[in-house]
């Protein structure tokens, strides 16, 4: 095992509550109640990758990078070359993949996407072997990730929703943090694997958890993203270096990830996607039906979904989410120049 924990980055933050070591956990041996338990290592497992899109790419390469085989399958095949050129195998569908791996990853656009590459007649259940683990890290509806659970359970498979946040910068450093629902033995099994593409990993709990953890970030970022723009638009009305003004504001009470990353994008008038548009107003959309199936009131999101689908009737949708500024600029005949 010795060789599993130099994969760790020495600045890795990891939590799985009350659970063993992943020493324990050993496909070549067995538990005292006789049930064969798992263990995934470089140049032994073999995974499966779903989604090689702005951030699936990055980290699909770095598992390669770590020495897992991997089988990849996108619904645009031309963006499997770079993975391809590193030693991957295409396959055809889903199901194929499932069919070569021991873990398979799907990181994808909406939930529909998941139901098909996962449940669908040529999704990875349906070739799924018993044993073998869906680590599903799009994000999803917590609804979504416990009718995977339950089907895979069925069949003798293992399950997880894992969504991530960080963006490009983050899938590109392996800095991610991955929010883990599903159950104990097998989130800690598969720490190897996500030692490899993210810094925080948290198992918030069983299947479903991790989506719901995900809203929680998206609902933070959804406000957050409001104030940076505003302040970045009336700095620029000032007549303001604004870069001068993110060296005494991002380091106080009101810096935060959006500021300090994105606010340089948004100064040198780069709205390329590390996320997409559409893609927060699909959880924007999950996190305000989830609440208000709790009964929560929650009108900043509210606000912050009507602002984005401004962003996206502008025709920014497939912008990265920074582009909110543009927005906002437009709605004040602001006309925004790259500083």
């Amino acid at each position: 095992m010795a060789a599993q924990q130099e994969l760790r980055p020495p600045d890795t933050e990891v939590f799985v509550s009350t659970a063993r070591s992943i020493k324990d956990l050993s496909s070549k041996s067995t538990s005292d109640e006789g049930k064969q338990t798992m263990e995934f290592a470089p140049k032994v497992t073999k995974i499966g990758w779903i989604g090689t899109g702005v951030m699936g790419s990055s980290m699909c390469g770095h598992l390669l990078a770590a020495g897992y085989h991997a089988t990849v399958f996108n619904r645009s095949p031309d963006k499997l070359a770079g993975l391809i050129a590193k030693g991957a195998v295409e396959a055809k569908s889903p199901k194929a993949v499932a069919e070569a791996s021991d873990v398979i990853f799907t990181i994808v656009g909406y939930p529909a996407d998941v139901r098909e590459v996962t449940l669908g007649r040529e999704g990875t259940l349906a070739g799924a072997n018993p044993g073998s683990v869906l680590v599903d890290m799009t994000t999803s509806e917590p609804a979504l990730a416990r009718e995977i659970f339950d089907a895979a359970k069925t069949k003798g498979v293992h399950s997880v929703d894992a969504p991530v946040s960080g963006g490009d910068i983050g899938a590109r450093e392996a800095r991610l943090s991955i929010m883990i629902g599903g159950e104990e033995s097998t989130v800690t099994a598969l720490q190897p694997l996500f030692q490899v593409m993210g810094k925080t990993i948290v198992h918030q709990g069983p299947a479903g958890a991790g989506q719901h953890t995900k809203m929680v970030n998206q609902i933070l970022i959804a406000t957050n993203m409001i104030g940076v723009c505003e302040a970045l638009l009336y700095g620029y009305k000032a007549g303001l270096d604004l870069n001068q003004v993110l060296q005494s504001v991002g380091s106080g009470a009101a810096g935060s990830w959006s500021l300090n990353n994105l606010g340089p994008r948004m100064i040198a008038g780069n709205f390329e996607p590390g996320f997409f548009v559409e893609h927060f107003l699909k959880d924007m959309g999950i996190a305000l039906s989830e609440a208000k199936r709790m009964k929560l009131s929650l009108p900043g999101l509210a606000l912050a979904e009507q602002l984005y689908l401004a962003v996206q009737a502008q025709g920014l949708g497939r912008k990265g989410t920074h582009a909110l500024l543009l927005a906002l600029a437009k709605l004040s005949n602001v006309d925004w120049k790259a500083s």
